[in-house]
């Protein structure tokens, strides 16, 4: 059972997804440089409750189940300031944590399967056409890749990865986009996200 340093956030990071981080607080910056020595991988798990930033006497609660970040670019633009693009690779569950005394969570975890590569069903082909037309959009805004709020590639033949940019892109509560990252089914997990663009008005 791995050991991983945690990064809670009050966003929750999907698989393949997009994550800018700014990184001042001691107990991070340590962490974040050792992960760019080492070329190693953090954890990033939402927050139950509590906040971001360490305050005294404050009580951080964090949910069961992350996903590790890669650092993909990194740039220091004054001291005790990194500006980090991560990208979400695996989930992973959280058996057991524990906050050492300069702040920093580590996690005793299990990996959780990468979803499985399933295509997107006939009845689902809609939010995957719609996740098309977005894409497009942006492109055609040429904006900067650190500004994309999706990066390639583009899979939109799989349900999994369709679903998960949904997510990212609707206005959900952070507890509902948690629920649905730690959906093991990605064709459930599409279902659902099909029914939040069909209640807020972005598909028929």
């Amino acid at each position: 059972m791995p050991s991983i340093p945690l990064f809670p956030l009050n966003t929750v990071l999907f698989p393949d997804g997009h994550l800018p981080l700014q990184v001042f607080e001691v107990r991070y910056l340590d962490l974040v440089k050792k992960c760019i020595a080492r070329s190693e991988e953090f954890g990033v798990v939402a927050l139950a409750s509590g906040s971001e930033v360490q305050r005294p006497e404050q009580h951080e609660e964090l949910t069961d189940i992350g996903t590790m970040a890669r650092i993909v670019d990194w740039s220091s633009p004054m001291s005790g300031l990194l500006q980090l693009t991560c990208v979400g690779t695996q989930r992973f569950r959280i058996n057991s944590a524990s906050q050492l005394k300069h702040g920093l969570w580590m996690g005793e975890v299990d990996m959780l399967e990468p979803d499985m590569q399933v295509p997107v069903p006939s009845e689902q082909q809609d939010v995957a056409e719609a996740l098309g037309a977005v894409i497009r959009s942006l492109q055609k805004r040429q904006l900067p890749t650190t500004q994309m709020p999706l990066l390639p590639p583009y899979k939109l033949d799989d349900a999994g990865w369709v679903a998960n940019r949904w997510c990212e892109l609707l206005r959900m509560t952070p507890t509902r986009k948690q629920l649905l990252m730690a959906q093991q089914n990605p064709v459930l997990r599409l279902e659902l996200v099909q029914d939040v663009l069909c209640e807020s008005g972005l598909l028929e």
